[in-house]
Formats: structure tokens, sequence, C-alpha cells
């Protein structure tokens, strides 16, 4: 097997546990304050968790960007899993709040092991095969959100919480040792600068495509987080019936995941082909519309037909953006440039989630649907004029037509 497909396959694997294993304990966490004796500020000290590790991962993660162009990508995936499972194995031990926090603060400040393998996949494949492994790759973290909450669960009811990020600290150190023994990175050019997170940020403001693309992810990955804390709720209200919301909200949830499953290797077959800007288009024009679309369907079978036609394109738009970064930039820069479009990332799924439920608090549930479709449209109308052609970018290269 040639070793840009034994790579792809196998981080895809690292990827799809390491996912798994993120999202068979991260939704539970509020859970498990209650189980380590937290009565009082419940809700605050789960958004302060939740947020956390985002405000941390969009600090730290240029850093590691920049010691991956340095040192290798594949180092930076084996350090990021072997933190990921002393933290999961710690967390497992934690008495009081104050403990998960600061666990979850080096979460964010340590960990990269997805942005490295995204990095080091759009590094080593052949130019024409960039689109089908990045979308590959997506599919990966996809199949292991959907399949983690079910995992966790599972273990949290049959032993308890501890034993859940226990198992998925088990599973980390798998994925990890995988990539050790097994991954090999071929092309790697070391940048030949210090690691500078200032320098990384300059280096990108001189890239106009670049910087185009941080905005896109930034304002894609809010619009998409603002629905994220009403959704639950929603579909509750949709299906009439509390007793069953947890299932009911899991399988609507999982939808999207579905689509994008079957759907995402299609789109990046066919970004080979066409570009990665038409496919941004597509992805976004289609993704905006439907979650307009969904704004009309008062029963619960219709809006999860609506939510699985979404997901089938908008699964299409992360690979995308993750095809332009490699496209526009140089490859001694890629390690940086994933981790500065990981930053825009945390920052939009940080902030997203404030901005939705404060929305939904003044107004309501449907004036959510209609912001984020809105912003859905206005990121296609600023990914439309950001592939006019251009000059400049660190690569030589311009996003347009890519």
């Amino acid at each position: 097997m040639e070793t840009w497909k034994r790579n792809l396959w196998l981080l895809w694997v690292g990827c799809f546990v390491t996912s798994a294993s993120f999202s068979m304990v991260v939704p539970f966490l509020p859970l498990f304050l209650i189980h380590i004796g937290v009565t009082t500020h419940t809700e605050l000290w789960s958004g302060l968790l939740f947020s956390s590790a985002f405000l941390a991962g969009a600090i730290s993660s240029p850093f590691w960007g920049a010691m991956g162009d340095k040192y290798g990508r594949k180092p930076m995936i084996v350090r990021a899993g072997f933190v990921l499972v002393v933290i999961y194995l710690l967390t497992s031990l934690v008495t009081n709040p104050y403990e998960l926090l600061a666990l979850r603060l080096l979460q964010g400040l340590l960990s990269g092991f997805i942005p490295g393998s995204i990095a080091l996949v759009g590094t080593n494949t052949p130019e024409q095969k960039v689109g089908y492994a990045l979308s590959m790759m997506s599919t990966s973290t996809a199949t292991g959100s959907i399949v983690g909450p079910l995992l966790g669960g599972v273990i949290a009811n049959v032993f308890d919480n501890r034993v859940a990020f226990a198992s998925a600290g088990v599973f980390v150190l798998f994925s990890t040792l995988l990539v050790l023994l097994w991954v090999k990175e071929e092309k790697f050019v070391p940048a030949k600068e210090r690691p500078s997170i200032f320098g990384s940020w300059k280096d990108a403001a001189a890239n106009g495509p670049f910087r185009m693309i941080l905005c896109l992810s930034l304002l894609t990955q809010f619009s998409v987080m603002t629905i994220e804390p009403v959704l639950p709720l929603y579909i509750v209200q949709l299906g009439g019936s509390v007793k069953d919301a947890s299932l009911l909200a899991g399988v609507v949830f999982s939808l999207v995941g579905i689509s994008a499953i079957l759907f995402a290797p299609r789109w990046g077959k066919l970004a080979d082909r066409i570009g990665f800007h038409k496919v941004l288009l597509i992805g976004l024009l289609v993704g905006g519309l439907g979650n307009l679309a969904q704004i009309p369907f008062h029963s619960i079978w219709g809006f999860s037909i609506v939510r699985f036609v979404y997901g089938a394109f908008f699964c299409a738009v992360f690979p995308a953006l993750n095809g332009l970064v490699v496209r526009s930039t140089a490859s001694d820069f890629r390690g940086r440039a994933f981790g500065l479009n990981q930053t825009a990332n945390q920052l939009g799924g940080m902030l997203g989630p404030l901005v939705g439920g404060a929305i939904s608090g003044v107004f309501s549930v449907h004036s959510v649907f209609w912001v984020t479709g809105l912003l859905m449209l206005a990121a296609m109308g600023l990914a439309y004029w950001s592939g006019k052609p251009s000059s400049g970018g660190t690569a030589g290269t311009t996003a347009a037509g890519q």
C-alpha cells in the first residue's frame, strides 16, 4: 500500500478513536459535576468547563502548529495523544470542580491530535487526492462523534463516569500508538524560523487568501454553534415527549453525522475535479438555505428529513476549507496554518453558543435558525467574493478556483 494511503487509514482510525473518546465523556461533564458533589451553580460550572478548553485551545493552537512546522507533524500528534491519555486518566480521579477545570484548561492548551492529523494528511497526500483525503478525515470525526456518546452512556450506566473517563484514556492510548508505530511522515521540510505565535499571525496577515479562509472558518463555526444550545430543547418541543427527550435528541443530532459519513467522500472527489472553492460555495449555500428550511416544520419527521439533507450538503464545507488552507499556504507553513485555522474554529465554537443562547432567551428558538441560516449565506457571499482573482499569498497562489 502507498504511504499516503496507509497514513490516511491509520490517521482515520486515530481521529475516529480520539473523537469518540472526546464525545463519550465531554457531553456528560454536567452529570459528572453532580457525581463529584457539585450541587450549586452547576450550570455556571458546566459553562466554564465547556468554554475553558475552547479558549485555551484558541490561544495555544498557533504555537503547536509552529512546533509542527519546525519538528514535524507526527511528533506533535504523538505528543497530543499522550497528553490526552494522562488528562483523561487524571480526570477519572478528580474530587472537586477546580481540579476538573484545571484539567480542561490543560486539555485545551496541550492537545491537538486531530488538527495535527489533518495537517499531516494535507501535506503528505498527492495533490490530486487531497480533497478525497481531507473529506475522509472529516468522516472519521463525524463517525466518532456519533459512536462516542452512545459508548460513553453505556459505560457510565454499567459502571460510572469515572470509568468512562479512564476508558477514554485507554482508547486514545491505542490511537496514539497506531500513529507512533506505523504513520510515516515523508514530505517534511523543517521551517527555518523559530516557532513564534506573533510571527505566525504576521505571516497569516500578509497572505490575503489565507486570511479570508480564517474569517470564513470563524464565521462558519460561529454560525453552526449558535444553534447548539437550543436544538435539544427545540427537538423536545417538536417531539412532544419529555420522557424520550434524550433519545430523540440523540437520534436527530446523529442524522447530520450519518449524512456526513455517506456524502463527505463524494464531495471530496468532486472537489478534486472542480476545485475546493466551488464545493465550499455549494455547501454554504445549501447549508444556509437548509437552516432556514427547518423553520416551517412543526413535526419531528419533517424536521429530521430536512436536517439529514442539510447535513448531506454542509459536510462539504469544513473539508473544503481545509483544502483551501493547503492550496493557499506553503508546505513549511502548513502546521502553523492549520493551527491558526483551529484557533478560528475554537473562537467560533466558544462564541456561537453564547450568542445563540442569548438570542433564543430574548426572542425565540426560530430566531436562532434565522440567524444561523443568514450567517451561512453571508459566509457564502464572502467566499464568493474571495474567489475573485487576487494577488499575493505565501504559496504564490490564490483561493480562486481551488
